[in-house]
């Protein structure tokens, strides 16, 4: 689980304006950080199938953001994609 300053300092390093805590691209950041530490622990208790399901609705929902983003602005679609080094 992430702590309070992990999630402070994953949003002010993709805020795209000071007091920005909703757009997509923090958004991304913050379930892209989630994702990453669900899967360290799922490589450790590979039978923990609800954490699992959670994982897999996380990505539905980084996806889903990222199909949005892509459709609305593709410049800031492409910088959040290279910044957390996505679609490799």
């Amino acid at each position: 689980m992430m702590r309070k300053e992990e999630k402070t300092a994953v949003i002010t390093a993709n805020a795209t304006h000071e007091g920005d805590t909703g757009s997509p691209e923090v958004q991304i950041a913050i379930l892209t950080a989630r994702i990453n530490e669900l899967t360290e622990h799922l490589r450790v208790h590979t039978h923990d199938n609800h954490s699992r399901r959670g994982l897999l609705m996380m990505v539905g929902k980084r996806r889903n953001l990222l199909e949005y983003l892509q459709k609305k602005d593709i410049e800031r679609y492409r910088a959040i994609v290279a910044k957390l080094g996505l679609r490799k």
